[in-house]
């Protein structure tokens, strides 16, 4: 009897002292890196004034409806040299597209222009016409090829004007619109002068009109649209900030 005491309380002592099994605990989440949220950077929208230099005058004289335009920045008021560049609009962004250096007038520029006073009239002016000499060099505006492409007369410092006349693209100053560059109809007055053109550069100033060399002047009658409303801005530098 005393030996099946002992036993048991020896069991009971030995069933107390088991180790515990602790319950499994749930493993902690791995952390997983998130990628990133997609970010889009919308295009820069410049407008035409801001990347062209023109101050707010200036910039609205330019229609809403031109989708090309050519800016004629003079060195200065009286300077015969200038920078030409063009800027196109694609959507709501415009971009610019070519650079080249020019010539104007001998004296310089005017706000009132005049018959002979060797002066590039000041202004925004729209691009209808071109032509000249030699045949088109490939331009979607009307192109009137003639024989009448031929300087008359002498340049104001005596370089030969030979081919200034092969390629030639009518500024819409005191003219008609739909015509040959040839046209001599003046709007607004034979004293007003007339016959305001780019053209070829000859290597020196010009009686009124804006040259530029060779290659630029197909390059640019290549690049011009009718159906973008095609305008020139033309000034001394100073002016055209304004």
């Amino acid at each position: 009897m005393l030996l099946v005491v002992v036993l048991a309380a020896l069991a009971a002592v030995f069933v107390t002292r088991r180790p515990s099994v602790a319950s499994p605990r749930p493993a902690a989440p791995v952390a997983r890196s998130q990628p990133p949220a997609p970010t889009s950077a919308p295009d820069v929208v410049v407008p035409l004034g801001e990347l062209a230099g023109l101050g707010v005058r200036t910039a609205a004289s330019v229609p809403v409806t031109s989708a090309q335009v050519v800016v004629v920045r003079g060195d200065g008021p009286s300077s015969s040299m200038a920078g030409v560049e063009l800027f196109q609009r694609s959507g709501d962004t415009w971009v610019r597209s070519a650079r080249w250096r020019g010539r104007v007038g001998a004296k310089g520029w005017t706000d009132r222009h005049r018959e002979g006073d060797l002066r590039t009239p000041v202004g925004t002016f729209t691009l209808s016409d071109a032509g000249g000499l030699r045949p088109n060099p490939g331009t979607a505006l009307p192109y009137y090829p003639s024989g009448g492409f031929v300087p008359r007369g002498d340049s104001v410092i005596g370089d030969s004007l030979e081919g200034s006349f092969d390629y030639v693209l009518a500024i819409d100053y005191n003219r008609s619109p739909g015509r040959s560059p040839l046209d001599p109809q003046r709007p607004l007055g034979r004293e007003k002068g007339g016959g305001i053109w780019l053209h070829v550069d000859h290597g020196g100033p010009t009686h009124g009109c804006i040259t530029i060399p060779e290659a630029a002047m197909t390059a640019l009658l290549k690049a011009l649209q009718p159906d973008t409303h095609p305008v020139i801005v033309q000034g001394p530098a100073a002016r055209l900030a304004t």
